[in-house]
């Protein structure tokens, strides 16, 4: 699977499922400023917080902005309740499971945490202020959830300018960043098996 990550809480996943190449796009975005030139053709786009300012998606994508349990393209697909009308995306595909906690700007319930717990891989905001968690809040979850891959998203770049910069939420969590790239390739072969490893992604 090819993870990018396009700025706030976007989010692009390359995958392959029964043999054929899925483009997985969640919360794509338009800043409120500047120009975003880009236009997006994924097989399936998700959005957490409704789709007010929304990038271009192409009118072939299979569009996902509620709650419930869905099949696409042999894909799994879980959104469950988040907080402040939001929704956090749970996906299985390539034998991982994924979890997608869209502008989340407080903790979770006991039960939220339930249906979400132990993922291979955690998108996670960490950049404080009126949207996102602050880098303590993440931190905390992030432990609790016991991913095996972490990957802070929704932190300090050129469209997000006033959210905290991830060095925040590096110092709270406590682990060593593993790369900091444009875009990552992950197996399940390549998960780690008895820790948790933090991937800092530069906004592509």
């Amino acid at each position: 699977m090819h993870i990018s990550w396009l700025g706030q809480t976007c989010v692009k996943l390359q995958t392959k499922n029964q043999d054929k190449d899925i483009v997985i796009l969640l919360d794509a975005y338009k800043p409120k400023k500047g120009d975003f030139p880009r236009s997006f053709s994924p097989d399936i786009a998700l959005f957490s917080h409704g789709m007010d300012e929304t990038a271009t998606i192409s009118s072939e994508a299979f569009i996902v902005n509620s709650l419930g349990e869905m099949e696409v393209k042999n894909l799994m697909i879980y959104a469950v309740t988040g907080n402040e009308d939001g929704v956090i995306y749970k996906l299985n595909t390539e034998g991982l499971n994924i979890v997608h906690l869209g502008k989340l700007k407080k903790g979770l319930t006991n039960e939220q945490m339930e249906k979400i717990m132990s993922p291979d891989i955690l998108f996670i905001p960490v950049g404080g202020g009126e949207q996102y968690l602050d880098a303590k809040s993440a931190a905390e979850l992030a432990n609790s959830l016991e991913p095996r891959l972490i990957f802070p998203i929704a932190h300090n770049c050129d469209t997000d300018p006033e959210a905290a910069p991830v060095t925040a939420f590096i110092k709270e969590l406590g682990l060593k960043a593993e790369a900091t790239e444009k875009k990552v390739i992950i197996k399940k072969k390549d998960l780690p098996q008895e820790e948790t490893k933090l991937i800092i992604l530069e906004k592509e």
